[in-house]
Formats: C-alpha cells, sequence, structure tokens
C-alpha cells in the first residue's frame, strides 16, 4: 500500500501539511487541541468512500512544522494556515465541505465568516466559540470554561505543565481522565503541551459575538454529547439561534470525545449533511 502524499501550504515561515483520500468534493476535518489529523482515522474511512477526505495537521502537531517553543502561540496563527489550505482546495476543486472538534470546530466557525464563497457546507462537534457567551452575557455559562487569561503566567517547568494538562483532560473528560489515558497518548499531550496551553489561553481573547454567525449561508450542523457541559451547551444553542441555516444534533451516548469514541455516530451524520447540503 503506498503512503498518501502530503501536500503543504505555508504561512509566513510556518508550514500546514496534510493529506487526502479518496475523491469527489472535498471534506475537510479539522482536529481537536493536542490531537493531531490520526483523530479522525475511523470518520475518514466512513467518508472515504463518497468524498475526498482533507486531513490537515494544525501548527505544532503530527506532519505540520512544530511550533518554536520559545514563541507564545494565539490561534490566529492556526486560522490563517487553515484559510489557506481552503483557498489550494477551491482552487483545485472549488468549494468544499468543512468540519471541526472542539478547537478545529472553532477554527471552521472562524473560517467560514472569512471565506464564505468557498464552502458548500459545515460541521462542527461541540466548537469552543466561547466568544457567543460573551456577547450573550452568559455568566453562568462562563464562570464555568478554563481559564483563558491570555496574559497569565505559561506552567514553565515540566511538572507545572503536566498539571495543567491533567486539569485541561479532566475539565473535558472528567475526574481520573488523565490518568485513564494510555501513557503513548500522554506523551503526545505533553510534547504538544506548550502549544495547546497556547490555544486555550488566545481563546480567552476571542471576542467573535453571535451576531457574526448569522452571516453563514451554508447549512451548519452543530453537534454535541448527549449531555453537554453548561459552556457546550449554551453554545451549541447560541449558534443553532444565531445561524440562519443551523441545526443541532446529539449524539446518544458520546461526550465530548465524541469523534474518537462515537466515530460511527458522528460519521453517519456528517455524512447526511454533507450529502445532502446545498450552499
Amino acid at each position: 500500500m503506498t503512503e498518501p502524499k502530503i501536500h503543504e501550504v505555508t504561512t509566513g515561515p510556518h508550514t500546514l501539511r496534510w493529506t487526502e483520500r479518496g475523491a469527489g468534493e472535498p471534506v475537510v476535518l479539522v482536529h481537536s487541541s493536542g490531537m493531531s489529523s490520526r483523530q479522525w482515522r475511523r470518520i475518514a474511512d466512513a467518508l472515504e468512500p463518497r468524498f475526498r477526505v482533507v486531513l490537515p495537521d494544525l501548527l505544532g502537531y503530527g506532519a505540520s512544522s512544530p511550533w518554536p517553543p520559545e514563541e507564545r502561540f494565539h490561534f490566529t496563527m492556526d486560522l490563517l494556515a487553515v484559510e489557506a489550505l481552503l483557498d489550494r482546495l477551491v482552487a483545485d476543486h472549488g468549494r468544499v465541505h468543512l468540519a471541526g472538534h472542539s478547537y478545529g470546530g472553532f477554527l471552521a466557525l472562524l473560517a467560514a465568516l472569512h471565506r464564505p464563497h468557498a464552502l458548500k457546507s459545515i460541521a462542527v462537534y461541540e466548537p469552543v466559540a466561547f466568544g457567543v457567551l460573551r456577547s450573550r452575557e452568559e455568566k453562568e455559562a462562563l464562570a464555568t470554561i478554563l481559564p483563558g487569561d491570555e496574559h497569565a503566567p505559561f506552567p514553565e517547568t515540566d511538572a507545572a505543565l503536566e498539571s495543567w494538562m491533567e486539569a485541561f483532560i479532566e475539565y473535558w473528560n472528567g475526574r481520573g481522565g488523565w490518568q485513564s489515558l494510555a501513557e503513548p497518548v500522554r506523551q503526545q499531550f505533553r510534547a504538544t503541551g506548550r502549544k495547546v496551553v497556547g490555544e486555550v489561553r488566545s481563546l480567552g481573547a476571542d471576542r467573535t459575538p453571535h451576531q457574526a454567525y448569522r452571516t453563514i449561508d451554508a447549512p451548519l450542523l452543530l453537534l454535541g454529547s448527549e449531555k453537554p457541559t453548561l459552556a457546550a451547551d449554551r453554545v451549541l444553542e447560541i449558534l443553532r439561534e444565531s445561524a440562519p441555516h443551523a441545526s443541532r444534533k446529539a449524539i446518544a451516548g458520546a461526550g465530548h470525545m465524541g469523534p474518537l469514541t462515537h466515530a460511527g455516530a458522528v460519521a453517519e451524520a456528517m455524512i447526511a449533511h454533507f450529502s445532502t447540503s446545498r450552499a
């Protein structure tokens, strides 16, 4: 079996790389914090018979260029890379379907605001678009999110970073979530931990209001847990109310990591959405 060809685009000194599987209308899958495009393996298997599946690694992950440890990260850098990828795909194949999970879902939504004519449809799973909580003054929900102060001290030591990563994983997956991970997975999070901190901290600077999402004309599928956190639930509901062609669907039995733990159900929902959407 031949290795898939790796494609790339550059944004300044940084390089985003991706692979493609299948043929037909492109579907771009943007992964979550601390992961890589490998998180989509099972969903990509389901999509490949019908679509050209495009699997980017965000900056600092997988095959893409590592993020310089001496530089503080801001989500704008990943967004610029994703938009450059979309521009390349549209030039080569026409409009695309765009999907993302958590942080990747947030990037997908911002890209939809900036590249409206590039997209046929969008599907996001619990995007961390916390700016809508701020514009709607959802104080109770805001009080439950991870601290996102971009000016707060970074965890400089390995021990401090480990403690931060444990809190991050347990916020999304419950108590004991960090220890329940296999050691190779924990090592992957440690290797990318400083960028993950930058992602979370810079999300604290997001002020994209709910009114902005009224401009998304493409069909938008909002996926989430059966019992989401208060913040995730309110983000999904505010987006559903704001975007003119939005629908919401809960994945039975799933948590925040549904695209991994319930890949079959998530893929089924995405296939139905992409197959019936009209830009």
